[in-house]
């Protein structure tokens, strides 16, 4: 079976939908079958290509997998009308040179957030005549209300029309949430075409043996030396409400505390400007790093800070960060309500805390630094976890039948139980 992914985002881009596609795309390639991926240049979040990277069609191979890119109209992750230009501009020049793919497919598969790629992917894979699979790491457009990027409008409702549509053509729906599931059934979808397969990480791939002198030299230049560090680490944006560290350092009165905010995206230099203006010595504000630095920035933070703005939509979603905190033995200070909040108790992972109350975030906090057994219990208990329910090579087999049976199913061919 031949697959061709579709996804606006991967490697060397480091947010959530590229770090999930690459990690299923890794194993899948590993187990040896046929994978390809088709994407953009990568420029997120800042909207600049890529050192060694050009805006072009380029063909390369990352670890194994081969990686087929387009051009597009590239912008910084700020502003409705320029990300939705972005966005289409990749959806056309994925349309444009699909007959470039290195084989026909026997399946596209496409993922959201933003459903243009998955348009594109609903398109390529009528030409080829094969079924579509959609995977729904959001729910669009129902998040660009929710964030406040947009009233409800006409657009809007254009998207919504173009949501039913995608949903519909659709040979299955592929989504990382039970509440996600549970949304698009009330759309009129049926219940047997959607199927949940969460977000997880590779825990074997994760690193545990980092150089020690690398993490010294880390905690150097940011003066974390004998902190307990409070990180947030991922994208910084209107969703994210990330700036919530900087309001919890404000109030925290505690001379051994440090917050820290490690990321980019639109409202990075909004926060930076704070920090700049507020000179608080307990923040820290850094800006995007590398994927394979990440590990280094949760090794040197005591606790991580998961967060997302206080909507009901918000509810409903799983962020994949958790499951790197997890693995690295964090315990989390989880500000988002819904399904993650479970998983978090679940795992006796962290401390839920409401979404955007800073005083909460610090009582937790300040719990964690002064209750050691409470600290290494949760810190043991989140790596157990997300080991024993998460790990992404499993997920990644799961996936890979799930799109063998929508082949099959497409062929007239039995399936094996």
């Amino acid at each position: 079976m031949r697959l061709l992914f579709v996804s606006n985002y991967f490697p060397p881009e480091v947010n959530a939908p590229a770090t999930r596609t690459y990690e299923h795309a890794k194993q899948w390639v590993a187990d040896g079958h046929d994978v390809e991926i088709l994407t953009a240049v990568p420029n997120f979040p800042e909207g600049e290509v890529y050192e060694g990277y050009e805006n072009e069609f380029t063909r390369e191979t990352i670890d194994g997998i081969e990686v087929t890119r387009v051009p597009m109209y590239v912008t910084e992750n700020s502003g409705v009308v320029k990300r939705s230009l972005s966005y289409l501009s990749f959806m056309f020049s994925a349309m444009a040179y699909c007959s470039r793919l290195r084989r026909a497919p026997d399946v596209v598969a496409a993922t959201s957030p933003q459903f243009f790629c998955a348009v594109a992917g609903l398109l390529i894979s009528g030409l080829y005549g094969v079924p579509f699979v959609m995977e729904v790491r959001d729910l669009w457009p129902e998040s660009i209300v929710a964030v406040g990027a947009m009233d409800r409008n006409v657009i809007i409702r254009i998207l919504e029309w173009l949501e039913h549509l995608l949903y519909r053509r659709s040979a299955c729906i592929v989504v990382v949430t039970d509440a996600f599931k549970r949304t698009i059934r009330k759309k009129g979808i049926p219940e047997e075409k959607i199927r949940v397969l969460k977000n997880g990480i590779d825990v074997d791939a994760f690193p545990t043996d980092l150089d020690d002198e690398a993490v010294q030299t880390l905690r150097d230049e940011y003066d974390l030396e004998g902190q307990f560090v409070v990180s947030y680490i991922g994208t910084v944006g209107m969703a994210h409400r990330a700036d919530v560290l900087f309001e919890a350092a404000r109030r925290c009165d505690r001379d051994d505390v440090v917050f820290m905010v490690v990321g980019g995206g639109s409202e990075w230099e909004v926060l930076a400007k704070k920090q700049a203006d507020a000179q608080f010595n307990n923040f820290r504000i850094v800006e995007k790093q590398p994927k394979e630095k990440v590990p280094y920035f949760l090794e040197v933070s005591d606790v991580s800070v998961v967060h997302l703005k206080a909507s009901p939509l918000f509810e409903t979603v799983i962020p994949s960060k958790i499951f790197e905190s997890m693995a690295a033995g964090n315990p989390i200070v989880h500000g988002v309500r819904g399904e993650s909040r479970e998983i978090i108790k679940e795992a006796e992972a962290g401390i839920p805390v409401p979404p955007e109350n800073p005083d909460a975030i610090v009582e937790a906090v300040v719990r964690l630094r002064d209750d050691d057994s409470l600290y290494e219990h949760m810190s043991q208990s989140a790596r157990n976890y997300v080991r024993a329910h998460h790990d992404r090579q499993s997920l990644a087999r799961e996936y890979w039948d799930l799109l063998e049976e929508v082949v099959h199913s497409d062929r007239g061919v039995a399936v094996d139980p």
